[in-house]
């Protein structure tokens, strides 16, 4: 099968699609032939050896599927060959088949499609999880996004609504902007202006915000930590502007906030149960049509230098997919 190879972490030269041979299922997994493959900013930092985990050399990037059971394991019960599903793999989702564990894998909607499905798992799982596990943010609530435009930071606007906070949503220029305003934001800024701060002060009011949520850290955590009202909650997603800020602690302490970390992937391995209902709830929500995932660019497997590019480069408005015929 065809397959995107990472041999070296940061070497351009060893990051390449080549040929490997399909893995059968075991005990508790199922082969999916892969329809469509999400592309999300944690598959460059495993891309350059940046990311929490590490997987061993050589290995297949690729956080998220979708696509069709082609094969089941023993004991896998509730699929069968044909099952259209979404799947969260971790590694190996850039190919043409992928075997994950059952307990990763959900049923699509009858509505939903494969680019949507491959979009949809890794950014609702990750601001569901962050609003309402971590931060458990309340109706009434005023909600500050940064990278609002991004894969998370868009599910998280959208997702603030349906829970009934007030949104805040910060991009960085009016495209963006108004991609937000259209997924529901009571609110935006520009976050490239010198007084993006006074401007979220102004909309929050005497009060503050709630909570923030921030995927994007470098210079512009602290402003948005220091926007928090008293007993706010600054969820921690990421870092897509590279640098890792240096928060003042004594304003946690002064204003009884709370930075809480967020990390979606090890609360799923954890507490797959929990998990597996948050993505119940958030499926029944796609069914009904509450939820819009929103993507901005389609790729070829073969594209996948110029797809993770988009995603890298911050220019994707929401998803980035890369779609197998």
């Amino acid at each position: 099968m065809k397959a995107v190879l990472v041999k070296e972490f940061d070497r351009p030269d060893q990051f390449v699609l080549g040929d490997v041979a399909p893995r059968a299922p075991g005990s508790g997994e199922v082969a999916v032939t892969v329809r469509a493959c999400g592309v999300n900013f944690l598959d460059g930092l495993t891309v350059k050896g940046n990311y929490q985990v590490k997987p061993p050399l050589p290995f297949i990037p690729g956080a998220e599927v979708s696509g069709v059971i082609s094969e089941v394991g023993a004991g896998v019960s509730g699929y069968s060959i044909g099952t259209r599903v979404m799947a969260v793999t971790g590694f190996g989702g850039w190919a043409e088949q992928v075997v994950v564990p059952v307990t990763r894998v959900f049923l699509l909607p009858e509505t939903m499609d494969f680019t949507s499905a491959a979009a949809f798992p890794i950014v609702y799982g990750t601001s569901f999880h962050a609003l309402k596990d971590r931060a458990r943010l309340i109706a009434g609530e005023t909600l500050l996004v940064l990278a609002a435009a991004g894969g998370v930071g868009l599910t998280a606007v959208e997702l603030g609504k349906i829970m009934g906070a007030r949104v805040i949503a910060c991009a960085s220029s009016e495209e963006k902007l108004s991609l937000c305003r259209a997924y529901g934001a009571d609110a935006v800024v520009d976050y490239t202006a010198a007084n993006w701060r006074e401007q979220v002060k102004e909309l929050a009011g005497a009060q503050g915000v709630d909570v923030v949520f921030d995927p994007v850290g470098g210079p512009y955590s602290e402003p948005a930590l220091r926007s928090l009202g008293f007993g706010g909650r600054h969820l921690v997603i990421g870092f897509a502007a590279g640098a890792i800020p240096n928060l003042p602690l004594n304003l946690v302490l002064l204003k009884v906030t709370a930075i809480i970390g967020v990390f979606w992937g090890a609360y799923a391995s954890a507490r797959p149960q929990d998990n597996a209902e948050n993505m119940s709830t958030l499926l029944n929500w796609y069914r009904v049509g509450r939820l819009r995932p929103h993507v901005s660019g389609t790729f070829s497997l073969s594209q996948y230098r110029e797809a993770l590019d988009e995603v890298m480069s911050r220019r994707a408005k929401g998803k980035v997919v890369m779609v197998l015929e």
